[in-house]
């Protein structure tokens, strides 16, 4: 085989051991991610902004939205932490 040959197909070729197309596949697709993510952050953002202007207290349903991926377990045991520590210090 030639040294012509070796390379004539760039969509094929493996440089130092990496196949091109499936790195260059991958980089795109995190790439493509990162900008959905970036459009939902956004959108979220928008929601916080339409949540106070309503009134709604935007650090409360922050902390909701974090109990709600806990476990129920979970956080039934820091809300009786909480309440330990509260009557611990007279609160």
């Amino acid at each position: 085989m030639s040294a012509d040959n070796f390379e004539t197909d760039e969509s094929s070729a493996a440089v130092g051991g990496i196949a091109a197309d499936r790195l260059r596949s991958i980089i795109e697709r995190i790439e493509r991610l990162e900008e959905e993510r970036k459009a939902l952050a956004g959108d979220i953002k928008d929601i916080y902004t339409e949540a106070k202007s309503a009134g709604f207290d935007t650090k409360v349903i922050r902390q909701i939205i974090r109990l709600r991926k806990q476990e129920p377990a979970e956080v039934e045991e820091q809300e009786t932490l909480l309440d330990i520590y509260r009557r611990a210090l007279g609160m």
